[in-house]
């Protein structure tokens, strides 16, 4: 019963859509409605301007980050490998990104992935995180755009977790992989449209 208590916490928790609510809370605009129309960090950044783009992306991250101590946090007193798997860091984490990207208080229509998966990361491997940051950031200062660059860093974390030998991660990461590309599908036919927008807040 914790176990089941404690991923559905972890769900709820992810699903709060920081960039809708300080958007409403703070500038009177439903995030929604401009720009990309998604509530995640970057849309935050386009809409809501420097200040609440940094805010929402510490928030999304944090997040993702906090629901993988809920394993030490909850009692759970169940054996078996079936409550050691449900009970990992990074299997509570995916709830939380589940929720971040299908948020019931919004219709399940959320953001797509990227700070609330940096924030699992960080939780469970730091290091590794660091390496996929200047990945990302590398890529976004070559190329402009935040859709490849959250996508080549979430394929790098996957190859990454092969090579530590991390098959729990590899398996996270590859889930978030797919769910995170499926997220940018559009964004991807626009790169090669020529059609994506590139950020101008580098």
């Amino acid at each position: 019963m914790m176990i089941v208590l404690m991923l559905i916490l972890s769900y709820l928790i992810g699903a709060i859509p920081n960039g809708y609510v300080i958007g409403k809370v703070f500038f009177k605009k439903d995030i929604r409605e401009f720009g990309s129309g998604n509530t995640g960090a970057t849309n935050s950044f386009r809409v809501l301007g420097k200040p609440a783009g940094f805010i929402v992306t510490f928030l999304d991250i944090f997040k993702g980050f906090i629901t993988v101590f809920f394993p030490l946090w909850f009692p759970v007193h169940a054996q078996g490998p079936i409550s050691t798997f449900f009970t990992h860091g990074l299997i509570v984490g995916i709830f939380a990104i589940i929720g971040h990207v299908y948020p019931l208080y919004l219709k399940f229509k959320g953001g797509k992935a990227v700070a609330t998966s940096a924030g699992v990361v960080l939780g469970v491997n730091p290091i590794l995180l660091l390496i996929l940051a200047v990945i990302f950031f590398g890529i976004l200062y070559l190329t402009k755009y935040v859709s490849l660059s959250s996508i080549i860093a979430a394929i790098s974390c996957v190859i990454g977790s092969l090579i530590i030998h991390d098959y729990i991660l590899f398996g996270m990461s590859a889930f978030v992989s797919i769910i995170l590309i499926f997220r940018h599908r559009s964004n991807i036919v626009r790169i090669f449209k020529g059609e994506e927008p590139k950020i101008k807040w580098m």
